[in-house]
């Protein structure tokens, strides 16, 4: 490659510009041959670019999206955005989208253009493609382990390792920095990896199988034999301090699948991404340098159940995160990197939808005050239990989605919320199902019930669809997609990832930059 070819480079570096020249004027000159010069300005672009060579990060920042694809980011800068009393819009910035270098990358994996997180993240994390479902082992065979960036920078380099996520901390894009198995199910030796790892920092949502199968310790005592200070209240992860040691912290305040809350779920003071980048950054930083990879786990679940709102809250707090990294490179600049990417796209997102036409009203969302699963925990579980009349549900939907039934004293008020006869028709039909049949699996169901609910709660589904679709959004599957997704760069050596490339590129650039094996 062009940057190894650095024999003039090095004179420079090493300052012997002088001798080098005074080399090729001693030497054998044809008569008519003019010799060769160098100007000031050639050599001073010369050491510049050297000195970028030589630079290396010493800090290394890693933001995964999870199912963040550029309608998610783009829904975020809209939502964000302005509109002007004569009419114009504008989008607003999020952290890292004024990054200076934007790439596009390719997540296919060895299985399907419509990858999972298991062999995306394990792409991005040692630049091998895997079969869905399957973690830094190789595809087929399944009977060889890929070392990890993470692993390479701890080993070779010294480097301190954090891992962060708002899900499972043994959640399959976490796992892929640390973890090696044949199926991203087999969560509770995930967990014991994870303690074997030895990085410095975890911290996320609750193991998914902390029992294992109840024959051994669990993996919090796992982890706490191998020298981890093993935290579970928000009180004790605001008290550690620079020097505690290995640390693993689970997050006090769980939600559905013992993961954290949704952005907008969270209690005023709830520790939410940006806090647990923060003491991480605090834990992690020392002379030698550290990697940090930060998981917003929580877009790629609102996505799969189509939630748009949800989906845009955990976008803007992972932006809020990047910025807490921006600050560490505001003190470091000559030697911080950071990323930001993801490792698929979920839901098929789209923004534009049939019945608003060329237009979107993405303000709309803004009545919606919590996410698809706190309202199936806080209401719809009672409905169920209580078999709720659907008018009387009806009033809790207008107070948590703004959703205004046409009977509705306050109808003539709703504006864009006022639901249609057809849409309202929409809702009952699920709604009835739900106290019905609930949540069921897709072998059960018929074809227009998984068209239309997915196995997610059929209310809170419609109910989702509908404040979208207000909104100018939609989706076209609960699954991922293959769609290409973006990565943003900042810090030394940050052109490297500009340009159209392969996620599995994403690791080699980075093993590049850091000398690692």
């Amino acid at each position: 490659m062009k940057e190894k070819n650095m024999t003039r480079r090095s004179f420079l570096k090493a300052g012997a510009v002088a001798s080098a020249l005074g080399m090729m004027a001693a030497a054998p000159v044809a008569a008519n041959a003019a010799a060769p010069t160098v100007t000031a300005k050639q050599a001073e672009d010369e050491e510049n670019g050297l000195l970028d060579f030589l630079k290396k990060p010493k800090y290394i920042f890693l933001f995964i999206g999870d199912g963040m694809g550029t309608a998610q980011i783009q829904s975020a800068r809209f939502y964000k955005g302005t509109v002007e009393n004569n009419g114009a819009i504008t989008e607003a910035d999020l952290s890292f989208t004024s990054f200076p270098e934007v790439g596009s990358v390719t997540t296919y994996d060895s299985t399907s253009f419509c990858p999972d997180s298991a062999s995306t993240a394990t792409s991005i994390a040692t630049g091998h493609k895997t079969e869905s479902g399957v973690i830094n082992m190789c595809p087929w065979t399944r009977d060889v382990p890929y070392e990890t960036i993470a692993e390479k920078l701890h080993a070779q380099k010294g480097y301190k390792v954090g891992v962060v996520s708002t899900v499972n901390i043994d959640h399959a894009t976490p796992a892929a920095f640390y973890a090696h198995q044949k199926t991203r199910k087999n969560y509770y030796q995930i967990g014991v990896e994870l303690a074997n790892s030895g990085f410095e920092y975890f911290a996320g949502g609750e193991f998914q199988k902390v029992n294992g199968d109840g024959t051994g310790p669990n993996n919090h005592e796992v982890a706490a034999q191998a020298g981890y200070n093993v935290v579970t209240t928000q009180a004790g992860a605001a008290a550690l301090t620079a020097g505690a040691g290995k640390t693993l912290i689970i997050a006090e305040n769980l939600a559905d699948g013992k993961a954290m809350n949704y952005a907008m779920d969270a209690a005023a003071g709830e520790w939410q991404l940006t806090d647990y980048v923060k003491k991480g950054i605090e834990l992690l930083d020392n002379t030698k340098g550290f990697f940090l990879m930060t998981e917003s786990g929580k877009i790629d679940w609102a996505c799969h159940a189509n939630d748009a709102a949800a989906s845009i809250h955990d976008v803007l707090e992972m932006s809020n995160a990047v910025k807490a990294a921006e600050e560490f490179y505001n003190a470091h600049p000559n030697e911080t990197l950071i990323l930001v990417t993801a490792d698929h796209e979920t839901g098929g997102m789209g923004i534009g939808y049939k019945t608003t036409n060329y237009d979107t009203f993405l303000t709309n969302l803004t009545h919606q005050k919590m996410s698809y699963a706190k309202f199936d925990s806080t209401y719809v579980q009672g409905y169920i239990a209580n078999k709720t009349p659907f008018e009387t549900a009806m009033a809790d939907v207008k107070s948590v989605f703004g959703l205004t039934l046409p009977t509705d004293p306050d109808a003539a008020n709703a504006g864009k919320l006022l639901l249609t006869d057809y849409e309202v028709e929409n809702l009952r039909k699920a709604y009835e199902r739900t106290l019905e049949v609930g949540a069921s699996s897709q072998s059960k169901m018929s074809q227009e019930d998984y068209e239309l609910y997915g196995t997610y709660i059929p209310f809170s589904m419609a109910l989702c669809h509908a404040i979208n679709h207000k909104s100018g959004m939609d989706h076209t599957t609960y699954a991922h997609t293959g769609a290409s997704v973006n990565i943003y760069a900042k810090g030394v050596g940050a052109e490297k990832f500009r340009g159209v490339f392969d996620n599995t590129e994403i690791y080699h650039k980075l093993a590049e930059l850091t000398n690692v094996q």
